[in-house]
């Protein structure tokens, strides 16, 4: 008996995925520029020389594709396909640059995937003594792999078609606005306006410009990478480590509600259930872990501190630490894995498996709890913050969060297995697939070739929500009939 799917089912056509992946390539090559330009400022010229070999190629790719048929309609398939790609072809581009810093391979693409997944581990035994140009590659990979590739070229190159709106819901998911192009300029515009903000508020607590730069674009990205080993623990100031940390949950706060203050909708803004769960979350988060370091020893005033450094940071997955991990007992491991696992806002650059999905999930937990109290022919439709939710968001909800957790627990016991303590393998893996880039130690210089391949799966996963990633790879995605161009 033929299945009637197969008749409804079409695999991706190669010259469509081609030519959005030209344009991709194009606004990559743009952005390359800017990491060319410190190399040049800095004097590295053999790195910059890379640089430019990586934009030829970039430029050239582009061009190629020029020739290839619009499409007027986009499938789903192929916006999936290509974003999966722009992620997985960014870092391997860019691994070649990273790699004149004297980089061996591994740890080169380790760091540009790290980096453009807005992750933050790293490989390295010292990041101290690498070019100026590295740490700045890294920190600016992490700011355009925040916002997006797809909803840079958006905003920059692309026009009013389906199939750039197709695009920017492969990436952007709930929310999106009224045409791509629209959501992917009032989002630049915001993150822009972040960024320029979050660099001016460091430069004025007294860092100086290359570190206030570094964060400034780690922090909004909610990335995590810093030019020290200690990461925040090097700063001058405690106020500046603060203001780090802030500035990533600011980054943590779905973007379109920062353009809806723009329109002077402040407070419909502050009503929005997510930012008012991530403010209860963040909180929540602070004053366990200030509890757990006041318990092994810290005094009141360094465990507030700490706790909130680490806690904000969790919630927020910026990754960013004032402590060494490893030194926290297991509580506050516990206390940071269930806040790196729940993460920000849908629609910001932060990680997890996003606020809106588990309030979803609660939400359905309440109806099942009123239902067991009310007559069995009784409707009650599922609403949040009264909005009814949909079938199709529900199930999406709840297979997101279902795929998050089979990719730790898998990841889980392959770090255990190569013997590993169960806590400590526990929070590397949920700090790959949230994208927040907090280690106890296990990712280093020593880690094997096989769980180096896990976590930057894990990392491309938890960036690209699982689903992407697993269209790229289904076989029938490539193989059946096609439509026409």
């Amino acid at each position: 008996m033929t299945d009637g799917s197969l008749t409804l089912r079409y695999a991706v056509r190669p010259a469509i995925v081609g030519k959005y992946l030209g344009q991709l390539g194009f606004v990559l090559a743009l952005l390359t520029a800017a990491p060319l330009i410190a190399a040049l400022y800095f004097g590295d010229l053999a790195i910059a020389i890379r640089y430019v070999a990586v934009i030829a190629l970039l430029l050239f790719l582009s061009l190629l594709s020029r020739k290839l048929p619009t499409p007027s309609q986009l499938q789903q398939n192929e916006a999936m396909v290509i974003v999966s790609l722009a992620f997985i072809l960014s870092p391997l581009l860019m691994s070649y640059p990273m790699m004149g810093s004297g980089l061996a391979w591994r740890d080169a693409i380790f760091e540009a995937i790290s980096a453009v997944t807005t992750t933050g581990l790293s490989t390295l035994p010292s990041v101290e003594n690498l070019p100026h140009t590295f740490l700045f590659s890294r920190a600016w990979m992490q700011w355009y792999g925040g916002l997006g590739i797809v909803v840079l070229s958006i905003a920059l190159l692309m026009g009013h078609h389906i199939a750039t709106r197709r695009l920017a819901e492969s990436t952007a998911g709930e929310g999106l606005a009224t045409t791509a192009r629209t959501y992917a300029r009032r989002v630049l515009g915001v993150y822009l306006l972040l960024t320029l903000l979050a660099g001016v508020v460091l430069l004025l607590l007294g860092m100086e410009p290359f570190s206030a730069i570094t964060h400034a674009l780690a922090a909004v990205s909610t990335g995590g990478f810093s030019p020290y080993d200690a990461s925040l623990g090097n700063l001058a100031h405690g106020s500046q480590a603060l203001a780090v940390v802030l500035i990533g949950l600011f980054g943590a706060i779905p973007l379109h509600l920062y353009y809806r203050l723009r329109q002077r909708q402040v407070l419909t803004s502050l009503r929005d259930v997510e930012l008012r769960l991530l403010l209860v979350t963040t909180l929540l988060a602070t004053f366990v872990l200030t509890l757990f370091l006041h318990h092994s020893g810290m005094a009141w005033g360094d465990a507030l501190f700490h706790g909130a450094i680490q806690g904000v940071s969790a919630q927020s997955t910026s990754g960013f630490s004032s402590l060494p991990i490893q030194s926290l007992d297991d509580g506050s491991k516990l206390s940071l894995i269930i806040a790196m696992f729940i993460g920000g806002g849908v629609g910001s650059t932060a990680g997890g498996i996003k606020l809106l999905r588990l309030l979803i999930l609660l939400r359905l937990l309440q109806l099942l709890l009123q239902r067991i109290a009310m007559p069995s022919h009784a409707i009650m439709a599922p609403k949040l913050a009264d909005r009814p939710l949909e079938e199709g968001d529900i199930q999406w909800a709840l297979m997101l969060i279902l795929l998050f957790v089979t990719v730790n627990i898998v990841s889980w016991l392959i770090f255990v297995s190569h013997g590993y303590a169960p806590l400590d393998a526990l929070f590397e893996v949920v700090s790959a697939c949230a994208t927040v880039g907090l280690s106890t130690g296990i990712t280093g210089p020593e880690l094997e070739p096989l769980l180096r391949l896990v976590l930057c799966m894990d990392m491309l996963l938890g960036r690209l929500e699982i689903v992407a990633l697993l269209v790229l790879l289904y076989p029938y995605t490539w193989i059946g009939k096609r439509t026409e161009s």
